[in-house]
Parts: structure tokens; C-alpha cells; sequence
């Protein structure tokens, strides 16, 4: 394989900024979230849409009706993954919400029990029981600040909860169909459940500042499509076990944007409790010897 232009760890470091800004633009956008998650998913869909209408169109034939039932169910996980995350954000602080949403990689290996029967491994059981130590040490650290910092806590592991199960449904179908015409049709399923959603609710689709709009397209255009998109390209020279290690440095990324931008200082019980969730989800995903080779290969 030919060595690619640019050093793929510029695009991966490119990608974990991206998707660190995510919950910077949530609460610089002045909205409800459900209208936040309607406009990023309704945008995000906007701009695929020229892709998917010239080159991938035809792919929908071959969508089974189970592939279309499940399609559509992991859309209406991944909407409400969004108000949940979203509504987390005005209760507790950007550091704990997006630790809390990196365990995901445990509840998928305890959806994947339950629905596959996988087995549990004495390195699975360790990993589980050092990021749920960090996740008990956040939440009581934020309990002890106040009661609303644990009701978003307490959010932000549901909505991680409901990511899960978004990828758990959508995982079967994502083998046969490509990424666009399977973005596409999640993402599709999800802006009409979240369209119901805040008509429902009673919440008000405009008129917003010309400053909250802007957030809306750039949560759909930095964290939805530049962020994964360039994770998408760094696979092809990178290991998959790389990627994973560079999302967990998003709570980080975006625990720092917070500091400047939200002047959101973190307590003792917020740092140490991230690094054992960190720590713990590392241990999950990959074995020491890919650790070694990923700092290896930053240091070269």
C-alpha cells in the first residue's frame, strides 16, 4: 500500500477536535435540544444529500425490510442519544458528560452479551469494574457540588446507553450497505423522529440568531461530517484499535475548549475520576501492546 500525502495523525488529531467541539456548539446554541439534534441531523442530511442522489440511489433497492426496520429503529436510538446528551449538558459540566458518554464501549460489550452471547474475559471484567469506579467518583464528586450536576450525570450514561443501541441495531445492517446510503438512512429516520419530537413538545423550530444557526450547520458539518469522515480515511493507514484510542481523548479536548470558552473549571473528583474512565475504557479496547505502538508512533 502506497504511503499516504500526510502523516495520518494529523487527520486523526483533526478529527478529535472536531468532534470535541461538539458540546461546545450544543451550549453556544441558544435552542431546546430536541430543535439542536433536529438541526444537526436535518443539515447534515442536506449536505450528503448531492452525494447520495448522484452515486448511491440505487443501493435502496437491495434494503431488505428488516434492513429498513432496523435502519430506522437505530435512527430513533441515535435522535433520542441527542436529547439526552444534549439536555445533559445544561446540568452538568462538558468534562463529566463526555467522560460518561465514553463508557460506550462497555455497554456495547454488555448489549453484545446479552443479544450474542459474547463471554466475559478477566480483562473485560477489570476494564468494567476500573471505568465504573471512575464513573461512581464523577458522579459523586458532581453530587457533592450539586443535585442537577448528578441529574445530568445521570443523563449523559443514558444517552450513552442509547448510542449503543443505535450501533448495536445498526451494526448488522452497515456489513451489507455503504456508509453514505446507510448514513443517509439513519440519519433520515432520525430528523423525522426528532421533527415529531419537538413538534410534540411543543418547542419552536425559529426564529433563532443568525449566531445559533451558525452552530446548527457546524454541529452537522465539524463534528457529524469532517470528524468521522476523516476517522473514515485514517482507518485505511491506521488500526481500527487506534481510532478507539483517539475518541477517548475527546472528553479531553473538550474539557479544555469548555475552560476557555465556558471558564468550566474541573475538581479533583472530575480529573482523577476521567483518567480511571479513560484508563479503564483503554484496557477494554486494546492490549498494552498497541498502547506502545500508538505513542511509538506519535513520537516518531
Amino acid at each position: 500500500m502506497l504511503k499516504p500525502k500526510i502523516h495520518p495523525f494529523i487527520p486523526i488529531i483533526i478529527g478529535v477536535i472536531s468532534i470535541s467541539l461538539s458540546a461546545i456548539f450544543v451550549k453556544l446554541a441558544q435552542a431546546d435540544s430536541g430543535v439542536i439534534a433536529f438541526y444537526r441531523l436535518l443539515f447534515s442530511v442536506l449536505i450528503m444529500s448531492p452525494l447520495f442522489f448522484y452515486k448511491h440511489t440505487h443501493e435502496l433497492k437491495d434494503l431488505t425490510k428488516r434492513d429498513w426496520i432496523f435502519s430506522s429503529i437505530a435512527g430513533i436510538f441515535l435522535a433520542f442519544h441527542f436529547i439526552l446528551w444534549f439536555e445533559s449538558l445544561r446540568y452538568t459540566s462538558v468534562a463529566s458528560s463526555t467522560v460518561l458518554v465514553t463508557l460506550q464501549p462497555l455497554f456495547a460489550f454488555i448489549g453484545t452479551y446479552f443479544f450474542f452471547k459474547e463471554k466475559f474475559s478477566v480483562k473485560t471484567i477489570l476494564s468494567g469494574v476500573i471505568a465504573i469506579m471512575g464513573s461512581v467518583l464523577i458522579s459523586w464528586g458532581d453530587f457533592k457540588v450539586s443535585g442537577s450536576a448528578l441529574y445530568g450525570d445521570l443523563l449523559a450514561l443514558i444517552a450513552c446507553a442509547l448510542i449503543t443501541a443505535y450501533l448495536l441495531f445498526g451494526q448488522d445492517v452497515r456489513k451489507r450497505v455503504s456508509l453514505i446510503t446507510y448514513t443517509m438512512v439513519v440519519y433520515s429516520s432520525s430528523t423525522i423522529c426528532l421533527f415529531f419530537y419537538v413538534l410534540i413538545k411543543g418547542e419552536s423550530f425559529g426564529p433563532y440568531s443568525s449566531m445559533t444557526w451558525l452552530w446548527f450547520l457546524l454541529l452537522a458539518i465539524i463534528p457529524n461530517l469532517l470528524g468521522h469522515t476523516l476517522f473514515n480515511w485514517a482507518v485505511k493507514w491506521v488500526s481500527t484499535n487506534v481510532i478507539s484510542i483517539a475518541v477517548l481523548f475527546e472528553p479531553i479536548g473538550a474539557a479544555i475548549l469548555a475552560y476557555f470558552v465556558f471558564a468550566e473549571k474541573l475538581i479533583a473528583t472530575q480529573i482523577i475520576g476521567g483518567i480511571i474512565v479513560i484508563v479503564g475504557i483503554l484496557l477494554f479496547v486494546v492490549d498494552i501492546r498497541v498502547i506502545k505502538k500508538f505513542f511509538r508512533k506519535i513520537l516518531d
